[in-house]
């Protein structure tokens, strides 16, 4: 038995159980180190006769806070004390106190919706607001409406209280300060240097300063982590540092190894699985990324974003109280006090951020409507609970599918595969896919038969085992093994119906929701396939798809046959140059089968014609100069200009190439004058006018100018009046030109330029053209 220290929570336990004597619902609000985790569950033990639940939010923490308690209170683990988290439990019949991970909870209530012998449940750390805690509080409040004698506490180091409280119907709050030693916390000045760098600093900046203790760093995840191990391994030497990494995706092994006292100093680099809950002993120091890497959920595309973003105060505050758990600590934070200062409070609840559909199938599960039966701490959105529930309704998420599905501790997307694989014959295959994709796993291919063949080559990954031994102890598959890699993959793509995907170009996919996406690595060498590791991304423009798997088109038609239509429509030869008629048969947006053969329907054929040679440009099948020109008149006369658009596309109607666009464009500028009616248009806006000399003077129109004609002198010989046209007797401006045909004058007032000006410039021009007839009265 260890010797039990005395902890600053220790003076409220008399309040605590008195409290609960009183009421069912309680709100402890303790510092970092006061003990609420190791301390206060097993004092409810004398309270109560019945078993008492605690809920962690990881699986670390679950087995550490487990372990101490049995611990302190002289036991084996398993006795009175035990743990269950996904794919692990450590239990016995005499179990009394189990901390578990919060889905272990929901899995219960759908099993065992009155929670039979529970007498009291604890959500620990709830300030996390995971998605799982948030569902089990609004369950237990539910629950407790018929069972009025299950007492239910809250507790938290940073938690807003007082809407928790309120939302157990005004429950008391009891507060503990806790007794964190000395924190000397030191925020540094930013940086442009990448964070493994940074980190390597801040590690060298201690090691300088300090001569004893275990230091512990928050990294955004795991490739960060491993990034900063390189980049610290030559410091970490030089100090007898032992570098270690901490996070989710690691065995409970080598978890273990991290947190628990070693004869060597060590350098922890851990995510936020370190935040909380558990004292990781002889940790003197903390470094404080101030970042953590978030599941956010798509509107848009229905996928996961997971992206690095900046921590709350409240979790800054957690960070900061590693250090100060077992004695004076150190905190460096690679960020500024003005960052610090604009951060938010507390995180956002992952309920209003994530996907919902392990919620929704929860509810299913339990048959509850959870906008109607259930009354939630924060609502989840609409948008996110339409998709959730469309998801599940493409699993076939109905009647007695809904319990098969909830029976198993993976995605509903996972059960749907593993159950649709025992169908198949290949239940033991469906487990391994299962517990390959739930356990987070980067693997060495992007297609998912190659990462099975090299996990069986390479031996499988140790972190496999525990969730793939209960997935068989759960769904029991076939132990004889057949491999049968058409009916695996059928399976896959009935857990993942909305993913299917074509490959286009390079390693560009067209997805099934219509949207574009990019697969990681190599392209897959088939054209068919279902992104089974898919998530969106902030900072590029497409989805990231990192893994695939192969499937054929015709398993689209067996499997869903209402997700298929054919569609008959038209399409763009570009080599061509023409519209080819297209039958397309499609699964949702994406087609999968296509064919062209006989013509197209005039209507539809002439709308893309149109639409491609507006793209090209309207000069390569009209001559520009014409077209604005009749556009000019047709300002200047005041007409309602024709809508040259749609006569193009009137001109496209029974054409089905640029080359019959362009013979026919022949007639396209008499198609507009009919429409504005070319009789009124020459009248009042002709295209000439008939000189005395009997020539005829194109006349020029142009935007925004008066009209304008362009003769020899000579030509304008007899003439005196000025020439007018239109309706308001517009003038023409005249260009009056010298033999070589270069201006010489330009006017709209014949008979004040013959009597002012041509004399002077009669002389000039029978001085360079002698041979011309200048008359002095012309």
């Amino acid at each position: 038995m260890s010797r039990k220290l005395v902890l600053p929570v220790d003076e409220i336990l008399p309040t605590i159980l008195s409290s609960l004597k009183r009421s069912p619902n309680l709100v402890i609000e303790a510092s970092p180190g006061a003990g609420k985790t190791t301390r206060i569950p097993p004092e409810m033990l004398k309270l109560v006769d019945g078993e008492v639940m605690v809920l962690e939010p990881r699986r670390i923490a679950a087995r550490m806070a487990a372990r101490r308690v049995a611990s302190e209170m002289g036991e084996r683990i398993g006795e009175t004390i035990g743990y269950q988290v996904r794919f692990d439990e450590v239990a016995g019949p005499r179990t009394r106190l189990r901390f578990v991970t919060e889905g272990v909870l929901t899995r219960r209530l759908i099993s065992d919706p009155n929670l039979k012998g529970v007498a009291a449940v604890v959500l620990d750390e709830f300030h996390e607001r995971h998605l799982e805690s948030d569902l089990a509080l609004a369950l237990l409040k539910l629950l407790q409406g018929r069972r009025p004698d299950l007492r239910i506490v809250v507790m938290s180091a940073t938690l807003e209280a007082a809407s928790v409280a309120h939302y157990l119907d005004d429950c008391p709050i009891i507060r503990s300060k806790g007794n964190l030693f000395e924190l000397s916390i030191e925020h540094l000045p930013y940086s442009p240097k990448p964070l493994e760098m940074q980190v390597r600093d801040a590690v060298e900046k201690l090691i300088a300063r300090e001569n004893s203790g275990d230091i512990l760093a928050f990294l955004p995840g795991a490739a960060e982590i491993y990034r900063a191990m390189r980049e610290c391994e030559e410091s970490a030497r030089r100090a007898g540092l032992v570098i270690l990494p901490l996070h989710g995706s690691l065995s409970p092994e080598e978890q273990d190894r991290a947190v628990t006292p070693g004869s060597q100093w060590k350098l922890i680099l851990a995510t936020n699985v370190a935040e909380s809950s558990i004292t990781v002993e002889g940790v003197r120091a903390v470094i404080d990324s101030g970042l953590a890497r978030m599941a956010t959920w798509s509107r848009w595309t229905g996928l996961q974003t997971l992206q690095v973003g900046r921590v709350s105060k409240a979790s800054a505050t957690q960070r900061a109280g590693r250090a100060g758990r077992t004695g004076p600590g150190r905190v460096l934070r690679l960020y500024t006090k003005e960052d610090y200062q604009l951060r938010a409070e507390h995180d956002t609840p992952e309920i209003l951020r994530s996907d919902l559909s392990q919620l929704c199938l929860t509810m299913r599960a339990m048959q509850i409507d959870p906008v109607k039966d259930v009354r939630w701490l924060d609502a989840p959105p609409d948008g996110a609970m339409e998709s959730a529930g469309s998801l599940l309704d493409r699993l076939g998420a109905t009647g007695d599918m809904v319990r098969q599905l909830a029976r198993l501790p993976v995605s509903p997307r996972l059960s749907r595969l593993v159950i649709d694989a025992q169908k198949r014959g290949v239940g033991e295959d469906g487990c391994v896919v299962a517990a390959l994709l739930s356990a987070g796993i980067e693997p060495g291919s992007n297609d998912l038969l190659s990462a099975m063949d090299q996990g069986r080559d390479q031996g499988r990954d140790p972190r496999l085992e525990q969730p793939l031994e209960q997935l068989r102890r759960i769904a029991r598959p076939s132990r004889r093994q057949h491999h049968d890699e058409d009916a695996l993959l059928k399976s896959v793509l009935t857990g993942f119906p909305d993913r299917v995907a074509r490959l286009r170009t390079g390693n560009q996919l067209l997805l099934s929701s219509g949207a574009s996406a990019e697969v990681k690595g190599q392209p897959p060498r088939y054209e068919f396939m279902v992104a089974v590791d898919a998530e969106d991304r902030s900072d590029k423009p497409l989805p990231l798809v990192r893994m695939t798997a192969r499937i054929e088109p015709e398993w689209l038609i067996d499997l869903f046959p209402d997700r298929v239509r054919e569609q008959s429509g038209v399409v763009w030869n570009r080599s061509a140059e023409r519209v080819d008629a297209v039958s397309m048969l499609l699964y949702d947006d994406l087609v999968i089968q296509e064919s062209r053969g006989a013509a197209p329907a005039p209507e539809v054929a002439a709308e893309l014609l149109a639409q491609k040679a507006i793209e090209a440009g309207m000069g390569r099948f009209v001559d520009q100069d014409k077209l604005d020109l009749f556009l000019s008149r047709v300002e200047f006369a005041g007409l309602e200009p024709p809508d040259v658009l749609q006569t193009l596309r009137e001109l496209c109607v029974g054409l089905l190439s640029f080359a019959e666009l362009r013979t026919a464009s022949q007639t396209f500028i008499q198609m507009l004058e009919r429409k504005v009616g070319v009789r009124q248009l020459n009248q009042i806006a002709p295209e000439s006018l008939r000189l005395q000399s009997g020539r005829q003077a194109k006349i020029h129109y142009e935007r925004g100018k008066a009209p304008w004609i362009a003769s020899r002198l000579q030509d304008f010989f007899g003439m005196r009046e000025t020439l007018r046209i239109g309706q308001a007797h517009t003038p023409v401006v005249v260009h009056l030109l010298a033999p070589n045909h270069r201006p010489v004058q330009t006017t709209t007032d014949l008979a004040g330029f013959w009597e002012r000006l041509y004399p002077q410039v009669r002389r000039e021009l029978m001085r360079r053209y002698p041979k011309q007839s200048w008359p002095e009265r012309p």
